[in-house]
């Protein structure tokens, strides 16, 4: 197990992480930030009001990027048992 090798490991997982975070927290800074405008102009200062749209979306968001999730998921868990066999050189 070499360095290279590591290295190589925690770059495919930390690229994986990202990608699957990102859409989900890109509709939570898009919601909040809409919602911010909106509390901004209408001066309404109501905790609810930002917490349940961005819920609400986040849910939808999962509904809609799950399977894609899940394959890349599923992507980087087969990729990291085909590397088990490079730990025994």
């Amino acid at each position: 197990m070499s360095q290279n090798f590591v290295i190589g490991v925690i770059k495919d997982a930390l690229t994986t992480v990202i990608t699957v975070a990102g859409p989900i927290v890109l509709v939570a800074l898009v919601i909040g930030l809409i919602i911010s405008i909106f509390q901004a102009t209408t001066q309404i200062q109501e905790q609810t009001l930002t917490f349940v749209p961005k819920m609400l979306a986040v849910f939808v968001s999962l509904i809609i990027f799950g399977t894609w999730m899940l394959r890349q998921l599923t992507g980087f868990a087969q990729r990291m048992f085909d590397a088990i066999p490079n730990l025994l050189r």
